[in-house]
Parts: C-alpha cells; sequence; structure tokens
C-alpha cells in the first residue's frame, strides 16, 4: 500500500511498498529519453475540498502519467517548496506507479492549511519507468464554492424506501457541477455521481440500496476552480420494502 508521510517541513513523501512494485524491464531513475521540456501528465490537478457538516478542510493533488507508470514525482508550490517528493524504491526494475492522489491533513484551522498550501502554481514533474520525462503545472484558489443544503432525504431519516430514491437538494448558483455519494460501508459498497450545475435531484439506481441498512450521503457543490464544499448526512432504508 502507498503511504504518506509528514515531514517536519510539510514535504509529503510517498512510500511505495514491495507489492505494488512489479518487476520489468523499464529503466532506472537517472533514465533520460530526452533533454526537452517534456511531455504533459494525462493528469495534473490541485484543489482545495471542504466538508462543510464537520468543518475541516484539506488540499487534494492528483497526478497521471499516459501508459507508463512514474518511477519519479514532484510538486513545487508557487513559493518554491517541494511539497510532494516521490521515488519508485528499486526503480531499476520497477514499473513504477501510474496514478496518485494525495491528500493533506484537515486542520480545523483553516488558516493553517492555506499558510502550508498557498494559492498560485504548483509544477508538476515527473519521470516515467522507460525514462521519458513529465511535465505540467496547476492553479489552486482558496476561494471555495458555497455548500448547498439537502432537501430529500431529510438528516439522519429512517424508514427510507430503498426503491426508487430521490436526492434533492437546493440550487446553488454558479457552480460547475454537483458530486453526490452514497456508501455502506459493511457491505463496501459505494456510488458517485457527477452531475451538471443546473440540476438539483438525483435518482439513485434500483438496486443499489438495500433494505435495512445505514447509508451515508454526501452532496458537494464544485466550483469553475476545481474547489469542492461536501455537506453530509446519513438515512436508513425500511427493514421491508
Amino acid at each position: 500500500m502507498r503511504k504518506l508521510v509528514r515531514g517536519r517541513s510539510g514535504l509529503l513523501v510517498a512510500l511505495a511498498g514491495a507489492g505494488l512494485l512489479l518487476g520489468g524491464p523499464g529503466g532506472g531513475l537517472g533514465a533520460d529519453r530526452g533533454s526537452g521540456p517534456g511531455a504533459s501528465f494525462a493528469v495534473a490537478t490541485v484543489y482545495m475540498e471542504q466538508n462543510a457538516t464537520d468543518g475541516d478542510a484539506e488540499i487534494v493533488f492528483e497526478a497521471k502519467a499516459g501508459k507508463e507508470g512514474l518511477a519519479k514525482l514532484t510538486v513545487t508550490a508557487p513559493d518554491g517548496r517541494t511539497v510532494i517528493d516521490f521515488a519508485a524504491p528499486g526503480a531499476s526494475t520497477s514499473l513504477g506507479i501510474r496514478q496518485f492522489r494525495f491528500e493533506t491533513p484537515e486542520p480545523r484551522d483553516a488558516a493553517s492549511l492555506r499558510s502550508a498550501y498557498p494559492e498560485g502554481v504548483y509544477t508538476f514533474a515527473g519521470a516515467t519507468a522507460g525514462g521519458e520525462r513529465l511535465r505540467g503545472e496547476a492553479t489552486l484558489s482558496h476561494a471555495l464554492p458555497a455548500p448547498t443544503s439537502l432537501l430529500r432525504p431529510s438528516a439522519n431519516a429512517r424508514e427510507v424506501d430503498a426503491r426508487s430514491l430521490r436526492i434533492s437538494w437546493s440550487p446553488v448558483e454558479s457552480v460547475a457541477a454537483y458530486i453526490v455519494k452514497i456508501e455502506q460501508r459493511t457491505l463496501g459498497m459505494s456510488l458517485v455521481s457527477t452531475l451538471p450545475g443546473s440540476v438539483a435531484a438525483f435518482g439513485v439506481p434500483d438496486g443499489f440500496l438495500r433494505a435495512g441498512l445505514e447509508y451515508k450521503l454526501a452532496v458537494g457543490t464544485v466550483s469553475s476552480k476545481g474547489n469542492i464544499s461536501f455537506v453530509e448526512t446519513s438515512f436508513a432504508t425500511a427493514r421491508r420494502p
């Protein structure tokens, strides 16, 4: 499994477990197929995400190479600090890691989070296991979208009909999208759907909900900058449909 270790300087370091690193013909960290600026990442993003219900927030970094895995990845903040530094161990035989999602801690003190990860352009730099250089940039904004208010089901609702449930929420102006998440931890089931900012309801597919179980529900507003504000609640389905 991948772990994130936070050092004294705030640096996020990814440690890749041996089980994720498969033997293969990839080149070492020192390999370099070119001296130019490098190709682009398939995904290189940074955004702020808050849980308005709990009152905490985090910064999320996502990076994805193309078809090859990454043997090296660094992300540099606008002030020049390295905030992510990953290197695959045993690089001479590793296929690397193709996709990353890094999440910071979630301090109650939002000011400390904003200070540690200032607004501005973050630079992504990487090298694939085959030696290709990758480069990308993403801009972080601290402006969060207004959260919505859930209308149906009501907070902590009980005896919810597991059939044909339609989730609804209050519309929020100027949002780019909504994200709906439903999770049932005991069964390990989850559903995530991204919807246009013009809608304010979502019909849960028939058959997803089971009778007599507790579910966690979150609806997030997504800004044009990619930042997200979630509100959360739970509900329980009726024991008999």
